[in-house]
């Protein structure tokens, strides 16, 4: 901890809100050659606590955070898996986790906080009490590698809560994208051929692990299924379709809904000899919900929610994101739904949602013929 109480009284007086601490030397270099990778299952965070904080207000503030329900599911599931341990636990397998959050106040005297206090200088908590828009310190890499701990402190519970209800998105952005980007270095080790090929058709560069197979393919519509007999992984389809793009309305959400619910009229049965088993998006619970989006420079539409077939014999969660290409006048309809009955869908959803945001439209010149 040695390099977080030097550096950290001169982040402090750059950064305002979060501080990335970086070290270039080649001893910091060669002692990053022998530290172990990080461990720890994806959307999971240990949390560092005085137990008394965690049961007062400071721990409800963070509870909204990391245990807020994922929106768009059929059943209440927290964002993040978190695993609450004393400060002066973290110690061995816990320390080299891949996600540590440390929480304290400096005005707490409880051995827990006081475990977290003395790893911070003198200076840096003046610095803190006189800019309480402090609040963050990042560290990568500080006892594995591939780790992320994180520092979230103040002068006192009421400054920190202030903090945390304030940046309540970033923080949770924060580890969203970094549990996506984990999740797709550990899922797109080997990609599938046979759907990048059928992806070409519709101009889209699609990546998918090797697990995932074409289930129907035609010049507009692409449907990828991954199957499974496990009762421990969920059955995810991914599914792909493309049309011209003629009005701004097209991404309205009631036209966006209605151009779903075509395609599966047209696609998808859950029993392909009765035609009333088409998957149609649930209107009530949960309530569709649609985000604005920018996907690598391209205006798209997200949409989360659930989904049942018409004659309710299966239902699941999905999202899908509606993208416009205006240099080739394409709109894109681009979904991922889970079936999984009486499962957690969350870490499904984040796979689907890592592989649709990993699809890359083809420019023009490059698609296939």
């Amino acid at each position: 901890m040695k390099t977080i109480k030097k550096i950290f009284p001169a982040i402090l007086v750059l950064f305002a809100i979060t501080i990335s601490i970086s070290s270039c030397d080649n001893s910091e270099e060669s002692k990053n050659a022998n530290k172990p990778k990080a461990r720890g299952a994806i959307g999971e965070i240990i949390l560092a606590i005085d137990s008394t904080k965690w049961q007062g207000p400071v721990g409800d503030a963070l509870k909204d955070i990391f245990q807020a329900d994922v929106k768009g599911l059929i059943r209440d599931e927290s964002m993040f898996t978190v695993r609450r341990v004393d400060p002066r636990a973290v110690t061995g397998i816990l320390k080299q986790a891949t996600n540590v959050v440390y929480v304290t106040t400096f005005d707490d005297r409880s051995s827990g906080s006081q475990r977290i206090n003395a790893l911070f200088s003198k200076e840096s908590k003046e610095k803190a009490a006189e800019d309480p828009s402090l609040y963050m310190l990042r560290s990568a890499d500080e006892h594995a590698i591939g780790q992320e701990l994180i520092y979230l402190f103040g002068r006192n519970d009421e400054t920190l809560i202030q903090n945390l209800q304030a940046n309540k998105s970033k923080i949770q952005n924060l580890f969203h994208v970094r549990e996506r980007e984990r999740l797709e270095k550990l899922i797109l080790g080997r990609k599938s051929g046979a759907a990048r090929v059928a992806g070409e058709k519709l101009g889209l560069n699609i990546q998918v692990p090797t697990s995932y197979q074409v289930a129907k393919s035609e010049d507009n519509f692409l449907w990828l299924r991954q199957p499974t007999p496990r009762t421990d992984r969920a059955d995810i389809s991914l599914f792909f379709y493309e049309m011209d793009y003629t009005s701004e309305e097209q991404v309205f959400p009631e036209e966006i809904i209605k151009l779903r619910e075509s395609i599966a009229k047209a696609h998808l049965y859950s029993d392909p000899d009765n035609r009333n088993s088409y998957l149609t998006i649930e209107k009530v619970d949960p309530t569709p919900l649609f985000t604005n989006f920018n996907i690598k420079g391209n205006y798209a539409v997200e949409l989360r929610g659930g989904w049942k077939t018409a004659n309710l014999s299966m239902g699941g969660s999905f999202m899908s994101y509606t993208i416009v290409d205006t240099e080739k006048g394409k709109l894109y309809y681009m979904e991922g739904f889970v079936y999984f009955p009486s499962q957690n869908h969350r870490e499904a959803i984040r796979e689907i949602e890592t592989l649709l945001l990993a699809t890359d439209i083809i420019p023009k010149e490059e698609k296939s013929s």
